[in-house]
């Protein structure tokens, strides 16, 4: 079956891009939309349109990512268990158990007996969370219902639209941050950030809409002698991009910095992609020997990936006209993995490389979960969650140089408490880089931290106001 018999036996699906649908398997893709098509009769979205719809644009959206064909056709069926007379026996009879299970894993909670909206959702949330250790494919089935729901969101009435934007700037944003997934991320914090505060988008849309000309002008001034000299050092295959930068992250700057929209440097990105990890190297000497680099600026993600799997040499340096200009230079394939997270590993599945990068993206997860099962308030919970979604890091080093990665913004008591529970539970103080420093200290990155223990220390009440991870808060 071609790809254009799949569109035309499936509505507004396709057709794929590069030939991403070439590789599934249609006739099972046909059958989950004829069964969802079914089961869904007369059910209708705020839009008027037919409830199925939505399901056929979730399958696009994963199948854009390249996934494979089982998580197309739960993006297919995903509602079909919550919102019709459906079970999960029904689909495992017709589909069999591996979808059934995904599409149980993406079903919310019916009929709990619970006091509150917020117990439900944390339920809801825990359910989520055990289907994802389980089976990683349901929270890229997830994130993929949530942006299509976002994309959608002006159907809505105005306090749910806030209520539905607020939960994926808290939960789903962080959540694609921390599975690696950065197309998925940036599209729900810029979606999210338009419907929170409307009037600072429209105003920033437009500004950067007028800026867009002379942002051209001047990365095209940067990229045409740094392709040149890139070329002449014998780097083969060489490519070299403008990267733009959306919205709320500008906006987050602007806040951060207190500085107006001109003032933020970092809008003038590129990207370099080349072809092995040797030439990544090759490259930033190439750059630094000719052009000033920003000292502070120079970050190594190859050496020391971050937890989601990302990967890139970072450095800002001083271009044309003394303009600074953020360069990240990488390999195709870890511009694959910036982009797609996790849902990358799916390409390639089969190889055992893939199945150890896809268990470490998860082991953070795992950390999470043995947080969640301790929490005895869903309001505990959440702020478990919450704070183990954080999005920058820095890497520390104990003395005899094992690596230990924090939120930013972390302390001695974090470092404690991440070394092991008991080294928290008796820290009687700390160094860092050979000097004694206060538990309260903001740790930098690449420090070396030393935790001093006394087996008559016990934790104090306000080590609560110095810590920033889960794990340190819980203990």
């Amino acid at each position: 079956m071609t790809t254009i018999a799949l569109h035309e036996m499936i509505p507004g699906f396709g057709p794929g891009v590069d030939g991403a649908y070439d590789r599934l398997d249609h006739d099972l893709l046909v059958r989950a939309y004829r069964y969802s098509d079914v089961a869904h009769a007369g059910q209708v979205r705020h839009s008027g349109e037919p409830y199925v719809s939505h399901c056929v644009e979730v399958a696009r959206i994963l199948a854009d990512l390249q996934l494979d064909t089982t998580t197309v056709a739960c993006g297919l069926l995903h509602d079909i268990v919550e919102d019709t007379d459906i079970t999960v026996e029904d689909v495992a009879r017709e589909f069999g158990p591996e979808i059934a299970q995904i599409v149980d894993g993406l079903t919310k909670i019916a009929n709990l007996p619970l006091s509150s909206r917020e117990e439900r959702q944390v339920e809801n949330y825990r359910k989520l969370l055990l289907s994802i250790a389980k089976d990683a494919r349901v929270i890229l089935i997830k994130l993929a219902d949530r942006l299509h729901n976002m994309r959608t969101l002006d159907w809505l009435a105005p306090e749910k639209r806030r209520r539905v934007a607020q939960e994926t700037r808290d939960l789903y944003a962080p959540l694609a941050h921390r599975f690696g997934m950065a197309k998925v991320r940036w599209e729900l914090e810029d979606l999210a950030f338009k419907y929170l505060e409307p009037e600072a988008y429209k105003s920033l849309a437009k500004m950067v809409a007028a800026k867009r000309g002379e942002r051209e002008a001047l990365i095209a001034q940067m990229k045409e002698p740094l392709e040149k000299r890139l070329t002449d050092a014998g780097i083969a295959d060489v490519e070299v991009t403008g990267r733009p930068k959306h919205l709320w992250s500008i906006y987050k700057k602007m806040q951060q910095r207190d500085r107006p929209y001109e003032d933020i440097y970092d809008l003038l990105a590129i990207r370099v992609i080349v072809p092995n990890v040797l030439e990544c190297y090759h490259a930033l000497g190439v750059i630094h020997d000719g052009w000033t680099p920003v000292q502070e600026r120079i970050k190594d993600y190859i050496a020391q990936p971050k937890s989601n799997g990302y990967q890139s040499l970072h450095t800002t340096v001083f271009g044309p006209g003394r303009q600074l200009f953020e360069i990240q230079i990488r390999t195709r394939d870890m511009h694959r993995t910036a982009d797609y997270g996790i849902a990358a590993h799916w390409l390639y599945k089969e190889s055992a490389k893939s199945a150890d990068e896809l268990d470490k993206a998860l082991a953070w997860f795992r950390q999470v979960l043995e947080l969640q099962m301790d929490a005895e308030t869903p309001g505990e919970f959440l702020e478990f969650l919450k704070l183990d979604l954080y999005q920058d890091e820095i890497f520390l080093f104990t003395p005899t140089g094992d690596v230990i990665q924090l939120p930013k913004g972390a302390t001695p008591l974090d470092f404690a408490f991440a070394v092991h529970s008991q080294v928290g539970a008796h820290c009687a103080g700390a160094k860092v880089n050979g000097r004694i420093a206060p538990l309260s200290r903001e740790l930098k990155n690449s420090e070396t931290v030393e935790i001093l223990t006394n087996p008559n220390a016990k934790p104090s009440r306000d080590w609560l106001a110095h810590v920033r991870t889960g794990k340190a808060r819980h203990k």
